[in-house]
């Protein structure tokens, strides 16, 4: 166990690439000394670790695919064991994985489960006994929980869950501890999205552009910082669940 000078330790899931790999870097330099989750990005993940490093701040690398119970399990012993205490845990791992209706296996649905719900939950249950009174939890959810995609379908079921899920815990671990979410709009598209796809989807959203990494980590740093808010789940989606702006 290191001395951390009472600086605040967040776990973020998923850190390695894209979103998560935003949060741990926007937490690092507001001071919060950060574990960095991966699985398959390690190269990704030991870049976060050390530009968080060369900027002046404090973190390490963690292993674990949030698919497998048991690796799972070690994860917040590892991390804890590492910076001697938790304040928040940032759940940001996910996968997007098309899901045809009709030749979809039963493998494919359960590692979508796997990874977007059950593994928050277990991760929560796992880290909230050892989070301080005023602790945190986020979760990262997504704008696809409440619209229909049928190619996505298990994607959006999943991410309902997740935002069922941040009310669920909200309610079980107060008031010692906060439980939020964050459900991005368009932020970072699926790889392969076609061009004219994305401009009507840019078209259909009030602020009219995409949004960034920089957009969700902002605001999973305020959820983080909110002490009088819990069980939210803030849509970053450019008002696009207000419905398409006026023609």
């Amino acid at each position: 166990m290191s001395d951390r000078g009472g600086a605040r330790v967040a776990l973020v899931t998923g850190a390695g690439r894209r979103v998560g790999r935003a949060i741990a870097l926007d937490l690092a330099a507001e001071g919060w000394v950060v574990a960095v989750h991966h699985h398959a990005s390690a190269a990704g993940a030991t870049e976060v670790v050390e530009q968080i490093r060369a900027d002046g701040g404090s973190a390490a690398a963690f292993a674990a695919d949030l698919t497998d119970p048991t690796a799972l399990e070690g994860l917040i012993p590892a991390v804890l064991a590492w910076s001697g205490r938790l304040d928040a845990l940032v759940c940001s791992a996910a996968g997007m994985t098309r899901t045809p209706f009709g030749s979809t296996t039963a493998a494919t649905v359960d590692g979508i489960l796997a990874l977007n719900l059950r593994a928050p939950f277990l991760l929560a249950q796992a880290a909230a006994p050892r989070l301080p009174n005023g602790g945190a939890i986020v979760l990262i959810g997504d704008h696809m929980a409440d619209e229909i995609w049928p190619d996505y379908a298990m994607h959006g079921v999943a991410k309902a869950g997740v935002h069922a899920l941040t009310r669920h815990l909200a309610a079980a671990l107060a008031p010692r501890v906060r439980v939020n979410a964050v459900a991005p709009g368009l932020v970072l598209p699926p790889e392969g999205m076609p061009r004219a796809t994305l401009e009507r989807f840019v078209a259909a959203t009030p602020l009219r552009r995409e949004g960034t990494p920089a957009d969700v980590a902002q605001a999973v740093r305020f959820l983080l910082d909110a002490p009088f808010i819990t069980g939210e789940v803030l849509a970053v989606d450019g008002g696009r669940h207000l419905g398409p702006p006026p023609s």
